[in-house]
C-alpha cells in the first residue's frame, strides 16, 4: 500500500472517530524505538504468492467456519483467531494484532517463528510497552496507520480483521477467502459497530483494487458508503 493512495482514507477514519492523527504517531515512533534494536520483518518477506489465503476473523461463528480455512494454502488470523484456529487443529501463517486479546498466542507464534503483524495506533501504548519485549523480535512485522517509519510499515487497514486481509493482498495472495466474519454482531459495543463499518468498507476498497469478489460481502454492497473511498 502506497501511504499516498491510503492518506485519504485514513484522514475519512481520523475524522469519522475523531482520533488525533498525533497520537497514532506517538504509538509507531514508540513501537519503532521497541524494536530498533532487532532485525523484525518487512512485510516483503512474508510471501504468499499464488496462494489461496484464509482471513480469520474473531466472530463467534469462526469454530463452525474452519473447514474453509483448512482448505485454504494458508491463514491470516486476526488477534484471538489466532487462538480459536491453533485450539481445532487449525495452522496460523500469520497473526495481525494491536495486542489486545487474550492470553499469550502472540509470543508463543513469534517463538515458533510464525510472523506476527503488530499494530501501532493511538490508544494501545501500554500493550505495547508490556508486550513487545516479551516477543521474539525476529517474527514480528511493526506496521502502523500512520505514515511508514524506519521499520514498521503501513500496509493498510483499520480492524485487525481488515488489516489482515490488507496484508495478505499486499503479500501477494492470489485469492482471499474470509472465515469467522459478522458484520452484524449484535453483541458488540457502539465504538466496535462503527469500526465494523469500516472494515466492511475497506474490504469493499480491496476487492474493488484487487477485481476480486469476497463472498463476505455478498448481499452487502449496496449498503456500503463508498463515498470516502479513492476510485
Amino acid at each position: 500500500m502506497n501511504f499516498a493512495t491510503w492518506a485519504p482514507v485514513y484522514e475519512s477514519i481520523l475524522a469519522d472517530f475523531g482520533f488525533a492523527r498525533a497520537s497514532d504517531e506517538r504509538a509507531r515512533d514508540l513501537l519503532a524505538d521497541l524494536v530498533a534494536d532487532a532485525e523484525t520483518l518487512s512485510p516483503a518477506v512474508v510471501d504468499f504468492a499464488g496462494r489461496r489465503v484464509a482471513i480469520a476473523g474473531a466472530a463467534p461463528s469462526l469454530a463452525d467456519e474452519l473447514d474453509a480455512a483448512r482448505e485454504a494454502d494458508a491463514v491470516v488470523a486476526a488477534s484471538d483467531a489466532a487462538t480459536v484456529c491453533r485450539e481445532h487443529g487449525v495452522g496460523v501463517d500469520c497473526m495481525v494484532t494491536d495486542l489486545d486479546e487474550q492470553g499469550d498466542i502472540a509470543r508463543t507464534l513469534t517463538r515458533e517463528k510464525t510472523p506476527v503483524a503488530v499494530h501501532a495506533h493511538g490508544d494501545n501504548e501500554p500493550a505495547l510497552r508490556e508486550r513487545v519485549p516479551e516477543l521474539s523480535l525476529d517474527s514480528v512485522v511493526p506496521t502502523t496507520q500512520a505514515a511508514p517509519v524506519g521499520p514498521v510499515a503501513n500496509t493498510g487497514g483499520f480492524t485487525d480483521g481488515d488489516r489482515a486481509a490488507f496484508l495478505a493482498d499486499e503479500c501477494g495472495a492470489a485469492q482471499l477467502v474470509f472465515v469467522g466474519w459478522d458484520f452484524d454482531d449484535p453483541d458488540v459495543d457502539p465504538l466496535k459497530r462503527q469500526k465494523l463499518v469500516w472494515a466492511e468498507r475497506l474490504l469493499r476498497w480491496l476487492e474493488r483494487r484487487r477485481d476480486e469478489r469476497f463472498a463476505v460481502l455478498d448481499g452487502r454492497r449496496d449498503g456500503i458508503d463508498e463515498s470516502v473511498l479513492p476510485d
